[in-house]
């Protein structure tokens, strides 16, 4: 299991093997870049957390079928080096797209022009992807709602990290065996 902070990983069955990677494509790259390194190397990567909704009523848990950073100029880089850096990735054949970045997005001017491209916003979610394919081990990252991005959410990360974390944990228990 991968999740940036303990806060989201709080109610997890303590046998779980947990990495917290901090916050950040960064951390969350590095972190899971340094652990695959080492060995042995699992087979499979479960990367669980919280993501703001990019609009309105995105509730609950999704799997996300494709992660992409939305604070990577993919388009400028190609045209400017004739590569392709930052590509989106797919995950799954089903679900919710991700968008990635540093930018907590806090404004809905942010939060519109993402909607156009995602469902989903975190900060970690495409690190750990790219981590895991760089090393050849499959992933799955799943996202539990805790706001919706923008200035007028009716509850912030702080006030609904602890409940999402339970729904995180009761998701593991359903689903990882």
């Amino acid at each position: 299991m991968v999740l940036a902070v303990g806060e989201e990983a709080c109610y997890l069955p303590p046998d779980l093997p947990v990495l917290l990677t901090g916050m950040g494509k960064v951390n969350a790259a590095s972190a899971v870049a340094a652990v695959l390194a080492a060995g042995p190397r699992p087979s499979l990567l479960l990367n669980l957390g919280t993501a703001g909704a990019l609009r309105p009523g995105w509730t609950g848990i999704h799997e996300v079928a494709t992660v992409l950073q939305h604070d990577l100029d993919t388009d400028l880089l190609r045209t400017l080096t004739g590569e392709t850096y930052g590509a989106p990735l797919s995950l799954a054949t089903e679900g919710a797209v991700l968008a990635t970045g540093d930018t907590f997005v806090a404004d809905d001017a942010a939060r519109d022009r993402l909607a156009q491209r995602a469902d989903l916003v975190d900060m970690e979610g495409y690190a750990v992807a790219w981590a895991a394919a760089q090393a050849g081990v499959p992933c799955r990252l799943v996202k539990q709602v805790s706001d919706e991005a923008g200035e007028g959410a009716a509850r912030t990360w702080q006030e609904s990290v602890d409940a999402c974390a339970r729904d995180l944990a009761e998701w593991v228990g359903r689903h990882v065996g």
